[in-house]
């Protein structure tokens, strides 16, 4: 196993880390929850940047990274959902997009075709977890309601931007 598959490892091991610090309930437990969760973003990036700069690239890999990403962030939202920071509505949203663009990108696979991450959905990535970051603070009512918003917003762009760009894999299904 190579050191970016590690780290995506490590990342998925973080995530049960990260929720039993949140539900234990400890003095400064969101500081922990934050600890955690940021350094658990950090080895995403890290690990990609592993996998291109020394060609550590694996099927293993390209399934487990985007899986280890969804889980985690899913992970904070449904927390946040459950203490009412989040509205369940806006989880349905992240989640659906996800679903969604998977789903477009097996159709695509089975054509032959990779739909690789477009810009729109890194920084839906980068905005989301900032947001989740700044969500484990106690920052207040209109900031938590100003991160739900990027969320949502960036989450919808960049599930519309796949689509449209990559219609034609759709068109082409029978």
């Amino acid at each position: 196993m190579n050191t970016a598959n590690k780290l995506t490892l490590l990342r998925v091991v973080m995530i049960p880390a990260f929720l039993l610090v949140l539900y234990l309930h400890v003095p400064g437990a969101n500081y922990w929850a934050l600890a955690i969760f940021a350094l658990a973003s950090i080895t995403d990036t890290l690990d990609g940047y592993i996998a291109r700069h020394y060609n550590q690239i694996t099927d293993f890999g390209k399934f487990m990274d985007p899986l280890a990403d969804k889980c985690l962030v899913t992970a904070a939202m449904l927390w946040f959902v459950e203490i009412g920071q989040m509205p369940a509505w806006a989880l349905l949203i992240v989640i659906v997009r996800e679903f969604a663009v998977s789903g477009l990108r097996m159709i695509a696979a089975d054509k032959g075709r990779v739909i690789a991450a477009g810009w729109s959905g890194k920084v839906k990535t980068a905005s989301t977890m900032v947001c989740i970051v700044l969500m484990l603070l106690p920052i207040g009512y209109w900031v938590n309601s100003i991160c739900v918003a990027v969320i949502v917003l960036t989450t919808i762009y960049s599930g519309v931007e796949y689509f449209t760009k990559n219609l034609d894999v759709l068109t082409a299904a029978e």
